[in-house]
């Protein structure tokens, strides 16, 4: 199956004879990266690619062998398998993707690729991809037309809402959709009548947008990849950037040179990330906020906090210094194992070395305690004045092309698109931008009996985390808070190995009445169960790259990828799927009823206008899609730095128009390039905290009496502002107050009064469909959500000042006494056990059963669960088996040697893995570490047989997630795969 080495070393002296011909001061870098099949940022991939991999776009008709033949098209879209936005060219001639040139004029990658983004083109034309649609049959893969296959799962689906009800289907979604596939997705699952609705983002970072949006309004990056350059201090906690987003990597390493920048890492493990780095600190897995709490510590006692930042813009920092005093570089060093004195070096360090910037990744994200990890960080920022401004920050690297895209257009169980929640109020705005009847939307879903007797309205409950929707198929019906189980998994390009406890979702899998996997390849989900026998359908999905439409980067940055080529195959566009159930389910009418179709497939412009017409809150109001497409094809004119364009039809815009864009796209605001930057003025990009907790908060005070403490800006505000202070929310009454109503013109007028006829007043920017109540306030300087403190007490979450809390399965049983998990509580319709797992594993006595902590992340060759770039012959060949790396003194404690197979067996479900050993230093003693990327081996067992013939991915391995356990962060419901426990045998 695999491509041997040999032939690679064999490329290579093909590369060095030709290169021999061209003395070294006669070619330019760039000629020479041309003449050797190599771009800028692809050097690991030398031995991977054809020397005719990269050329310049006017050589494809010759390199096809037609001379002067057709001419060749160049098409820009995005590169799929990371959140950095780097520009794909695709050269197309007749039709077919020739040629791959990475986009030399975005400002974003500057013409770089990785190794994966090199290669990228294969997953196109691969002929490791589903070709048509197929069926499970008595266990045996069978054609089936699209036609006999959409009615099929139609009819299944419409049975099971009969029987069980709608929240007995689970619509998991994608962020290998695009936004406007992201928004259909999302749509589609409410016009079933459920909030069961999620994607890769519950896994990655839902805990990072609980957290950032809970502390100063908004769950994204504040500011860019490019600005990094601008720190002076950058800081790393569970981010290994230099695999998992290496075009990144370009902008902190020059930031560094040129700042001479302080570059500290924290991580279990020593990283490619943390060999570039000044400071490396090597702590335990699962000790973030004893870390963060230990700088602050240091930070508080030596006054180097920022006093008038926090006066101003922050509420909540005394319970926090509070909350820190306990944190001593002594009981710091104890839990987490950084010594004292470069805890006090690197705290110091991060105060007073600014502008700041905090990098994090899913090695902070994927905890228990994930959200108050977050929490910790953006406080931290919060208390050294280093958010809202240039090189600071919570600069979050984010894993998929449009992982951020997806998440704001509502892939989530608690919100519908945008963050507007699941509120009547919110369900009723989308009505409205639907125009559709907001008592026919209520009726499509269920009304329960809640555990108090009470009737319970399935429309505002949020729906099972994609973590736990096997929980929800197996757990016995009076478990699960709604009508009936989970019976039916409509997966569109998720994989099935992302999930913890993988010998669970085996068994919810076999139990499923009904699982379609959408993707263009098939996934995880098509091997893990072979006692499945029927009832399965795989649809072949067109890959990002034979889509039109928009993704949002890590920055918020939108662009637009455009159509290099049609889907092939039989292959089709996740749009058109979608439409076709929509059509069969009986609401198409509706649901596309300011939509174009165009041959069954929605037009994705008309899609992005819909998103326009309602996305008010977080401003995805002002991208048109003839905005995205101008920055696209005048990407030159932006300066790389600022992200602004200095010239040209963009003028004065920041790339890719980065949310929020307010107003209409007629308003033609420049987007937000740094968020809570109160240097610009709101029409320029600046902003504010937003104003979303309230307008005061009670506070008890010792004595027992009570006071009111104002969660307003404290004579801080935006460059520009008319009102220079603190002040709420714009609603249309707030408008008339200020005596500002007359700025409306009679059209948006119209507008508010017909929003809310009873009530206009209450009218607010994120309901007014006009847009007019945005304009008016940025028309005199302020932003349309007012302008409130940062909350460094963010009260309503379960911890509103961040507490540690032990991993459930700690290596540390001795410190669960004063450091244990939160009780047990029912979150988002099934009951978390945490508490009992976690006593239960202190007293059998497991950390000494399995002493040795387990760890996961990315490798700079995969993506994601991998099964497409392990089905890329040309990634497939650089890491061709599945590891566990293991420290040497651990390693001979089991006469396991370097490359020699082992059994690693996790703490739960007598689970058990095959890999080979890496015995390295880059782990400390007691600590392992596994890429999360492989699937097709499932406890020793070789599954490729299980896969349809001819689409079973090149390499195959363990995956990771057979091993991890059980354990979820209260407020999202994120699985804790970054510390758990194992044992590790020679094989």
């Amino acid at each position: 199956m695999l491509i041997k080495r040999t032939e690679r070393e064999k490329r290579r002296g093909q590369l060095a004879a030709q290169l021999s011909n061209h003395s070294a001061g006669g070619i330019d870098r760039r000629t020479f990266l041309r003449r050797s099949g190599l771009v800028a940022g692809g050097l690991a991939a030398v031995g991977a690619l054809p020397l005719a991999g990269m050329r310049k776009a006017d050589a494809a008709a010759a390199a096809a062998g037609q001379p002067g033949g057709a001419p060749v098209t160049i098409r820009k879209n995005i590169c799929t398998h990371c959140s950095v936005g780097c520009t794909v060219m695709g050269e197309v001639q007749n039709g077919v993707w020739v040629g791959q040139e990475p986009g030399w004029d975005s400002p974003i990658s500057r013409g770089s690729h990785c190794a994966k983004g090199a290669a990228t083109r294969e997953l196109v034309h691969g002929d490791r991809r589903l070709k048509y649609p197929l069926k499970l049959v008595d266990g045996k893969w069978t054609r089936i037309s699209w036609e006999t296959a959409i009615n099929e799962i139609g009819d299944k689906l419409l049975d099971i809402r009969a029987k069980s009800g709608p929240d007995s289907v689970y619509w998991l979604g994608s962020a290998k959709f695009t936004n406007e596939g992201s928004y259909l997705n999302r749509k589609l699952a409410a016009f079933w009548g459920t909030n069961n609705s999620d994607h890769q983002a519950r896994i990655c970072h839902s805990t990072t947008v609980a957290g950032v949006a809970n502390t100063w309004g908004y769950g994204a990056m504040t500011n860019s990849y490019t600005d990094i350059r601008n720190s002076k201090t950058i800081l790393f906690i569970g981010s290994n950037a230099a695999e998992a987003h290496p075009v990144s990597l370009q902008h902190i390493l020059e930031g560094k040179e040129m700042n001479r920048a302080n570059m500290i890492v924290c991580d279990p493990r020593m990283t490619r990330t943390a060999a570039h780095a000044t400071e490396y600190v090597r702590f335990r897995s699962g000790t973030d906020i004893p870390l963060i709490w230990g700088m602050l510590h240091i930070i508080f006692k030596k006054g180097l906090e920022d006093k008038q930042f926090i006066e101003q813009r922050v509420y909540g920092m005394d319970d926090v210094r509070k909350a820190v005093e306990q944190w001593t570089p002594e009981e710091t060093e104890r839990v987490t194992g950084v010594p004292a004195a470069q805890l006090d070096r690197i705290a110091t360090t991060f105060a007073t070395q600014k502008p700041a910037t905090l990098i994090w990744c899913m090695g902070a994200t994927q905890h228990t305690v994930g959200t108050a990890n977050v929490r910790a960080f953006c406080t931290i920022l919060l208390a050294t004045g280093n958010v809202g401004s240039s090189g600071t920050g919570a600069n979050i690297f984010r894993g998929h092309t449009n992982v951020q895209g997806a998440t704001d257009l509502g892939l989530d169980i608690v919100t519908l698109p945008l963050y507007y929640g699941l509120t009547e109020a919110a369900y009723r705005h989308w009505c409205r931008v639907w125009e559709v009847d907001f008592d026919w939307m209520a009726a499509r879903f269920d009304t329960i009996t809640g555990a108090d007797g009470k009737p319970v309205k399935m429309m505002h409950a949020p729906g099972i985390p994609s973590t736990r929707w096997f929980d929800a198929t197996l757990l016995d019906k009076k478990d699960v808070a709604q009508k009936d189980t989970i019976k039916a998994m409509m997966v569109f390009g998720h994989g099935g190995n992302t999930v913890t406890r993988m010998p669970k979702a085996q068994e919810g899998i076999e139990k499923l009445d009904l699982l379609v996997v959408a993707d263009p390849h098939p996934t995880t989900w098509a091997a893990l169960a072979p006692k499945r026998k029927n009832n399965t359908y795989l649809l072949p999905i067109a890959t990002s790259y034979e889509t039109n439409g928009s993704r949002t980067a890590s920055n918020r940055a939108i662009q637009w990828g455009e159509q290099i080529v049609k889907p092939i195959f039989e292959s089709k566009d996740d749009n058109e799927v979608m439409y076709l159930l929509a059509k069969k389910l009986g609401f198409a009418d509706l649901m596309f009823k300011n939509i174009k179709v165009d041959n069954n497939l929605p037009v994705p412009e008309d899609i992005l206008r819909e998103i326009n017409r309602g996305g008010w809150s977080t401003g995805y109001c002002g991208q048109s899609p003839e905005r995205l497409k101008m920055h696209m094809a005048n990407q030159k004119d932006f300066d790389m730095l600022t992200q602004q364009a200095t010239s040209g039809p963009a003028k004065g815009d920041f790339y890719g128009l980065p949310w929020p864009c307010w107003g209409t796209p007629e308003f033609k605001h420049p987007g937000t390039p740094l968020l809570y930057n109160t240097n610009l003025s709101v029409k320029e990009g600046g902003g504010t905290f937003r104003a979303r907790f309230g307008l005061q908060r009670e506070e008890k005070l010792p004595d027992g009496t009570t006071r009111q403490v104002s969660l307003l800006a404290n004579g801080s505000y935006s460059a520009g502002s008319q009102i220079p202070d603190g002040y709420p929310e714009f609603t249309y009454g707030v408008l008339k107050k200020l005596g500002w109503d007359a700025d409306l013109t009679p059209a948006e007028l119209a507008v508010i009064n017909k929003v809310n006829p009873a009530n206009p007043d209450a009218v607010s920017w994120s309901i007014d469909l006009s847009g007019g109540i945005q304009r008016v306030a940025i028309e005199h300087g302020c932003i349309p959500y007012g302008n409130g403190k940062a909350r460094a007490n963010a009260f309503g979450l379960p911890d509103a000042v961040p507490v540690h809390r032990e991993p459930i399965y700690t290596p540390r049983p001795d410190l669960v006494a004063k450091y244990p998990t939160l009780p047990n509580a029912r979150q988002f319709r099934v009951p978390n056990l945490g508490f009992d797992v976690q006593k239960a594993a202190v007293d059998k006595g497991i950390a000494k059963q399995f002493p040795l902590i387990l760890t996961s992340g990315r490798l700079v060759e995969y993506e994601g669960g991998g099964e497409e770039t392990r089905s890329n012959k040309w990634l497939a060949e650089l890491q061709q088996d599945m590891f566990i790396e293991i420290n040497p003194a651990d390693a001979a404690e089991r006469g396991i040697t370097d490359g020699g197979w082992v059994w690693v067996t996790g703490a739960e479900h007598s689970s058990k893995a095959r890999m080979k050993a890496l015995v390295t230093e880059r782990v400390g003693k007691g600590v392992t570490w596994c890429p999360f990327h492989f699937a097709g081996w499932f406890q020793g067992e070789d599954q490729r047989g299980n896969y349809p013939q001819g689409a079973d991915p090149i390499v195959l391995g363990e995956s990771v997630n057979t091993l991890t356990t059980y354990g979820f962060d209260p407020v999202t419901g994120m699985q804790e795969p970054k510390a758990t426990l194992c044992q590790v045998r020679a094989a």
